[in-house]
């Protein structure tokens, strides 16, 4: 443990990724096998199951600490981060810290402790904390608070395991699918077959390589293009699909069992049986990429595609993501239907290192060949790029994103490549979305952010106005009133909040806004602050659906933070009928309709 909470502080305190991966490195040399699988299971993106609730939690350690709540709360607040709070507030430790590594921390000490009583549980956390040193009480929080992560990507992990294994980055990535899947517990066979290629690990039939058993293949992701189109060359060298706006996924069928498998390399299996039926019928050895999508049956079908129907809004399968128990209401609510991107293997044979037209073509015969029918994602069929633009702009009227635009001659690659004419391979995916839509809000709350931004005010809440006000003056009576505590009167003018948004302004930026934050502050609630209404800020999001659980009515998908409009004064801020007028259309929403909305 001691070994693993150094790791996590020597990446925790740079940014240089060559100084990442060279500590990452000279860890897996050090530590045995075992403690080897779990700092990778953990860094790579596992997730550690929350042993215990975050209110037991802080409630130990103000009682651990002698403090009163309100000073414990003080203390957070200025911290920005629980686990580091803890780890300063707790009295020094009074027993030697047991000899034990992460591996043995694991098994021993917090698996056992899945499904105890609460005071179990609570007692096994005052041990903890009075062996342990600052530091690994700090990663401990972490790991039973189910909050754990620091500032390292896969591919990084990949880079390093295959710097300390001598092998082709590509290789691992291809050994790790499935490897931080919650189901399996990293163990010192399984890191062996990552770094060895040997057996390792039982749980669905895996013997090794992700052409076996049920794993998968690391997905190849698509690049986003910031150029025109033309800049990619001919229209004819490249194959163009609709961009779905669903979760990615493989379907795996080999030795008569199905498996599906997210980008996040999470097994699916369970929670889309409908995906499991469809598959059972291809022949062994089969995987397919593709996207599981919400469907409308009733919908008009997509230009190009031969099956009936087109994709519901996101906020449909969100009702299947979560769910535990799948039951017949569920099913019949929120369907969902599986589109064929590209096939990877087919009958035991891997065709990555085919061209992407000749994939798409078995692909095509594989869909017309089984019972029930493939449906594959459409091709947008256009002579030029002109053409093909025009298409673009009309992809929301079918709920789609934009374009997804794949050379002919592309092979399947790992990860995210970028080629570009007159490279030797074109591997490269581009995904050409529609920009997103945007609308001006004011700001009304903050609360400061997490990690190296715990102490400036990052994480906002905005408002948009009720209705238009008539002019300035107007506007100005509302945050007059706001700076009195004055209660809006029923049907007067009004700022409503409908999203928050944390990123997308720079570290110089947020400094400013949260100059601005302190400097108008009204009430504070816990780690939040009222402040008063003075900025405006252009908010970029993808979707907006109808939610009664807000205020406003709505609820946005991936807002974010555009830029602060200094050049827009408070009462030209957007309003809840342009929400609406977004809202009335969906997802189908277009551009044009955002401009008449007001933004």
């Amino acid at each position: 443990m001691k070994r693993f909470a150094e790791l996590y502080a020597e990446l925790d305190g740079t940014t240089s990724t060559s100084a990442k991966v060279a500590a990452l490195v000279r860890y897996l040399a050090e530590v045995p096998p075992e403690d080897a699988a779990w700092a990778v299971y953990f860094l790579a993106g596992g997730k550690p199951r929350q042993l215990i609730r975050t209110a037991q939690l802080r409630a130990l350690a103000t009682e651990a600490a002698g403090l009163p709540d309100w000073l414990f709360e003080a203390s957070y607040q200025a911290v920005g981060d629980l686990a580091e709070t803890i780890a300063h507030l707790l009295p020094p430790a009074s027993r030697p810290m047991a000899a034990l590594g992460l591996h043995g921390w694991m098994r021993e000490r917090l698996l056992p402790l899945r499904g105890e009583a609460p005071e179990v549980v609570a007692q096994a956390v005052r041990a903890a904390w009075d062996e342990l040193d600052p530091l690994g009480r700090f990663l401990f929080i972490k790991l039973v608070g189910g909050g754990f992560r620091v500032g390292v990507s896969k591919l990084l992990v990949q880079r390093a395991v295959a710097e300390h294994a001598g092998l082709d980055p590509k290789e691992v990535a291809a050994r790790m699918m499935g490897y931080t899947d919650a189901m399996r517990e990293p163990t010192a066979q399984a890191w062996a077959r990552i770094v060895h290629g040997e057996p390792g690990g039982e749980e669905g039939g895996e013997t090794g390589g992700a052409s076996s058993g049920g794993l998968p293949y690391p997905f190849f992701l698509a690049q986003p293009l910031a150029d025109a189109p033309a800049s990619l060359g001919e229209r004819h060298d490249w194959l163009v699909e609709w961009k779905f706006d669903g979760i990615r996924g493989q379907i795996v069928k080999r030795q008569g069992q199905v498996w599906v498998w997210s980008r996040g390399e999470e097994l699916m299996t369970d929670r889309f049986p409908e995906l499991v039926a469809l598959a059972k019928g291809w022949p062994d050895g089969t995987v397919i990429d593709g996207e599981i999508v919400a469907w409308d049956a009733l919908a008009p079908s997509l230009p190009g595609s031969s099956a009936q129907g087109a994709p519901a809004p996101f906020s449909v399968l969100q009702q299947r993501i979560g769910r535990k128990t799948l039951t017949s209401k569920v099913l019949a609510t929120a369907p969902v239907h599986f589109l064929a991107y590209d096939l990877l293997e087919h009958k035991g044979a891997d065709l990555r290192a085919q061209p992407q037209v000749e994939r798409r073509a078995a692909l095509d015969t594989l869909a017309d060949a089984v019972s029930p029918r493939l449906d594959c994602s459409p091709l947008v069929l256009t002579d030029d790029w002109a053409a093909l633009a025009a298409w673009r702009e009309r992809s929301r009227e079918w709920g789609l994103e934009g374009l997804m635009l794949k050379h002919r001659l592309g092979r399947y690659g790992t990860g995210r490549v970028k080629s570009r004419p007159g490279d030797a391979e074109p591997l490269a995916w581009w995904k050409w979305k529609v920009d997103p839509f945007t609308i001006d809000g004011v700001l009304i709350y903050a609360q400061a952010g997490h990690g190296r931004r715990a102490s400036v005010y990052t994480d906002y809440t905005f408002a948009v106005w009720s209705r238009p006000p008539r002019d300035a003056a107007e506007a100005q009576a509302v945050v007059q009133a706001i700076a009195e505590r004055r209660p809006a009167q029923p049907g007067a003018l009004q700022l409503v909040a409908f999203t928050k948004a944390y990123s997308g302004l720079s570290d110089e930026e947020f400094l400013a806004v949260d100059a601005v934050i302190r400097r108008t502050t009204l009430e504070k609630f816990g780690p939040v602050r009222s402040v008063l209404p003075t900025l405006v800020f252009e908010l970029a999001f993808e979707g907006i659906a109808r939610s009664p659980r807000h205020k406003s009515g709505v609820a946005l998908r991936f807002p974010r933070l555009l830029r602060q409009r200094t050049d827009k004064p408070l009462h030209e801020a957007n309003t809840l009928a342009d929400l609406e007028a977004l809202l009335g259309t969906g997802s189908k929403a277009t551009e044009g309709d955002l401009a008449q909305g007001g933004c």
